[in-house]
């Protein structure tokens, strides 16, 4: 089982409750929809996500990955099991988002 990181859940319930406040609640359930496919693909092949998100080449780490899944770039360890650490609308401002 994938889970997510504090931050990552904080992050989940920042934009749900953003959506929720537009009365956008197809797009919270989109979010959660995007979640589930992304742990499936995740547990399936955890190497095969990409270095970095790709406009953003420089927040390559060592041990993470990002896949991105609908409307959302998604960073995950490599660890046993992975566990998702961020969660970004794909417009987001991704850097300036992320904690150090």
């Amino acid at each position: 089982m994938i889970s997510l990181s504090p931050e990552a859940e904080a992050q989940v319930d920042r934009l749900i409750a953003h959506y929720e406040a537009k009365k956008r609640i197809a797009a919270a359930v989109n979010l959660l929809n995007a979640l589930e496919r992304a742990k499936l693909r995740i547990a399936r092949a955890p190497e095969a996500g990409l270095e970095a998100p790709r406009p953003y080449p420089a927040l390559k780490r060592y041990g993470r990955r990002w896949i991105i899944e609908g409307s959302y770039w998604i960073s995950y360890s490599l660890t046993m099991p992975p566990v998702i650490s961020g969660v970004f609308y794909v417009t987001a401002d991704i850097p300036n988002r992320m904690l150090p």
